[in-house]
């Protein structure tokens, strides 16, 4: 009597756990549907992320001062630049509205020449955070 003789029964059973635990992962599959605006939201996100992102980038400030004005002045800024990212940050007690997430100072001065034309008061800031 060999030992798969005598393990018959208990080697059938392993089989056929084996090929049921197979064959139940096989049949589930999953389907999962995505509203069209999550995909929007998260583009959004992911700009307004790249475009608040101040480790070792230059920016330049526009504006400081209060909420509403603020808001004015972001939407005007962005009708005249429009190739441009612009943002408010609140920095006790103060909105300060910061364009730009330029690499070097020397690409944000050349910038600041375009700006000051319209925005007198413009510095180059380097946030840190």
């Amino acid at each position: 009597m060999t030992i798969l003789s005598k393990n018959k029964p208990l080697f059938t059973l392993v089989i056929v756990l084996k090929l049921s635990v197979f064959y139940s992962l096989q049949a589930q599959t999953i389907s999962i549907v995505q509203d069209a605006k999550f995909e929007q939201l998260m583009n959004e996100k992911r700009k307004i992320n790249a475009s608040i992102t101040v480790n070792n980038r230059y920016k330049i400030q526009i504006f400081n001062g209060n909420n509403e004005t603020s808001k004015k002045a972001l939407i005007d800024f962005k009708k005249e630049f429009k190739s441009y990212d612009a943002t408010i940050i609140f920095s006790t007690p103060a909105y300060k509205v910061w364009v730009g997430n330029f690499k070097t100072r020397i690409e944000a001065e050349k910038n600041l020449e375009i700006i000051r034309k319209k925005y007198q008061n413009a510095l180059i800031i380097k946030p840190n955070k």
